[in-house]
């Protein structure tokens, strides 16, 4: 996808910020649609947005609230752009559906790095048709499909951000490899892993369990071994 058909939702209760963006973003070539609280983000929130980029302290709405209404109607990556940057801020964000977290101040090649990796990523993970090799893999009553990245449970569709998508296809096409946060981060991220990146991979594999498994405290289908990594353990057919 050529970047004038990518459109971007911006969301910031400080008109300095959003005129940095919309600046900064048009300038790379992306379309963008800017939106001054959480409310408005939402209700701005369409199928034709690529990616959204929320701050958390919005008024009316603050950027946890509106992530999670967005994400009730979009699985398009979304960036949180905060000064609030301590680890439980950063784990709330997660759990509220954001793919990645930026904090202010930020530098432009910084938010670049982070709007194009994310768009990427989507592009990889998130689109029919695109970036993986054929195949479906059937685990019990899990099904994976990278012809149109889709994931299903009992026949019933999965939705998953394109980041958990793509963790839960990288574990299942290497089916028994424990992969440890730093090879799951490094590989689906595509950025150096630090050790402060360990709670963002708890946080999504936590997300996944929630949506994939009977019971996310017992695992079916992601498992852990301590102070290993994460892995799947079922055999799995690929058709």
């Amino acid at each position: 996808m050529h970047k004038e058909q990518i459109k971007i939702l911006a969301a910031d209760d400080d008109p300095d910020i959003l005129e940095i963006l919309d600046i900064v973003l048009k300038r790379e070539g992306y379309q963008v649609v800017l939106a001054k609280n959480g409310e408005e983000a939402v209700r701005f929130a369409s199928p034709d947005i690529d990616l959204f980029i929320l701050d958390i302290a919005m008024p009316v709405k603050d950027g946890f609230f509106a992530c999670r209404e967005i994400r009730g109607k979009s699985m398009a990556p979304i960036l949180f752009l905060t000064a609030r940057t301590q680890e439980t801020d950063k784990t709330a964000g997660f759990s509220a559906g954001a793919d990645d977290y930026l904090a202010k101040p930020f530098s432009n090649a910084e938010l670049l790095l982070r709007v194009n990796a994310l768009l990427r990523r989507c592009y990889i993970y998130g689109h029919p048709g695109r970036g993986s090799q054929v195949g479906v893999y059937e685990l019990g009553r899990l099904t994976l499909d990278t012809n149109t990245k889709t994931v299903s449970l009992n026949q019933e569709p999965i939705l998953l951000t394109p980041t958990e998508y793509g963790i839960l296809e990288l574990m299942i096409r290497y089916t028994g490899k424990v992969f440890s946060a730093q090879e799951l981060y490094e590989s689906v991220w595509n950025e150096p892993y630090s050790y402060v990146e360990n709670n963002t991979i708890v946080v999504h594999i936590s997300n996944l369990r929630k949506k994939i498994e009977a019971d996310p405290k017992t695992p079916e289908y992601i498992k852990s071994m301590w102070g290993k990594g994460y892995y799947v353990e079922q055999r799995i057919q690929a058709l």
